[in-house]
């Protein structure tokens, strides 16, 4: 592995903006997603994204600054997790914004407590489970999709309009353009200049308002809490945890590719510091009310490209996070994205989040009756309770959320299954290239 002192300072800055730029799109995409469906206003948007993107950096942090409790030393970054969208949408519809971050600090404990013992339970999440779930999770978000490329509202006049198609269509033609025939860095940032660019369309059609972003303030301090005191329901919290051990496979896919990128084998003690570190970034997530972190795989090909090894420049991009996300006006930026926009967008990202589902998948012998009926009770069950939540209605409030997640139907469904029916021949483990944060 390179000594940091081998490249110059400027050149790391300028490989750290490169890598903050890979992940920002996906990271910040999160916040927009949730606080849009929990109709937060513009002020509370603001405050989302911007300590979002604060956390982002501290949460880099703790990674990259190993010691001996937590952190594994690595140059990774780390960014929201694209499969809590979903989740977290139905707890802050179900209940309250209290109840959602309450879930996120008892993952993130959760997640903390159990770092040194993960190894031996991440054998009940080879494929055939996760990608199981990672399929439910891509396509039970799509009709959210549709739904904001129609203007966002059902119920509004303008909803399903021509603007609006037109403007969703351009969107999601120009990053199919930009993924296939972009080469490089413009390859990789495909999905920030097509919300750029429609987010420009939309202002041409009167979409656009600069009003919250001439409201914020250009400095803010981070402050817990920001939503209130959190609230702690176990369906929940079990939804989250779930959630979070799913993050915890990719990410020690994540932790084994960048091991060999950068020649150092990886120890059982690394991966228990890099588990720990994790919990504490989604413990933080929680306090300061932002989401649940991962590291995020996409920056492990801008390490192999660069061929630059050390932490030097991902120590840039935390600190320019930091920076970003103590600025308010920034933020504001991204609450300014029309509904049609951001839904182009979701269109492209969940519908290559269920694709990355069935990639997993393909590692699976499907000629085994057994594997066959696993994936297909856990898809059909998370999928049946997404388009017909009403079904557990007459049931009571707290075992309703419970039943009514296609994502923890599928994963209690898969983990149980492939228990019952995999534990005398258990499944391969998730292969290094398959995590879910991507793209």
């Amino acid at each position: 592995m390179q000594k940091t002192n081998e490249v110059s300072t400027p050149k790391a800055a300028v490989l750290g903006l490169q890598h903050l730029l890979a992940m920002y799109s996906g990271s910040v995409l999160v916040p927009i997603l949730i606080g849009a469906s929990l109709h937060f206003t513009s002020e509370q948007m603001t405050y989302l994204v911007s300590i979002d993107i604060f956390m982002c950096g501290v949460a880099t942090a703790l990674q990259i600054f190993a010691n001996k409790f937590f952190g594994i030393g690595l140059p990774v970054v780390l960014g929201c997790a694209v499969q809590a969208v979903a989740p977290l949408i139905m707890i802050g519809q179900k209940f309250d914004f209290q109840t959602m971050y309450g879930a996120i600090i008892a993952a993130g404990i959760f997640v903390f407590l159990i770092g040194g013992t993960f190894a031996k339970l991440r054998k009940l999440f080879p494929p055939l489970v996760t990608g199981s779930l990672i399929t439910v999770i891509g396509l039970s978000l799509i009709p959210v999709a549709f739904q904001n490329i129609g203007g966002g509202s059902t119920a509004a006049k303008d909803f399903g309009s021509g603007t609006n198609l037109l403007v969703g269509a351009f969107t999601v033609l120009l990053i199919l353009a930009l993924t296939v025939w972009g080469r490089g860095f413009i390859h990789s940032i495909a999905i920030l200049i097509g919300l750029i660019a429609g987010t420009v369309l939309g202002g041409l059609f009167g979409m656009v308002s600069f009003q919250p972003v001439i409201e914020a303030s250009w400095f803010h301090v981070p402050t817990p809490f920001y939503f209130g005191t959190p609230h702690f329901e176990w369906s929940s919290i079990v939804t989250m945890i779930l959630i979070s051990l799913v993050s915890m496979v990719e990410s020690t896919g994540v932790f084994f590719a960048l091991g060999d990128v950068v020649g150092r084998k990886i120890e059982q003690d690394d991966l228990k510091r890099g588990y720990r570190a994790e919990g504490l970034a989604v413990l933080l997530g929680g306090i300061f009310n932002t989401f649940p972190y991962t590291t995020f795989s996409q920056n492990v090909g801008l390490v192999q490209l660069s061929g630059i090894k050390t932490r030097k420049p991902v120590v840039f991009s935390a600190a320019f996070l930091v920076i970003l996300g103590l600025l308010p006006k920034i933020g504001a930026l991204a609450t300014i994205i029309p509904a049609p926009v951001l839904g182009g967008a979701m269109l492209v990202m969940f519908g290559m989040v269920a694709v990355q589902g069935i990639r997993m998948l393909q590692q699976v012998d499907f000629h085994n009756d057994k594997n066959l009926l696993v994936a297909a009770i856990s898809i059909g069950l998370g999928l049946g309770v997404t388009v017909q939540p009403e079904i557990v209605q007459q049931l009571p409030k707290t075992v309703q959320l419970l039943f009514s997640s296609g994502i923890l139907m599928a994963s209690l469904s898969a983990v149980l299954l492939n228990w019952l029916f995999n534990s005398k021949n258990p499944q391969p483990e998730m292969s290094e290239e398959d995590g879910l944060n991507e793209k």
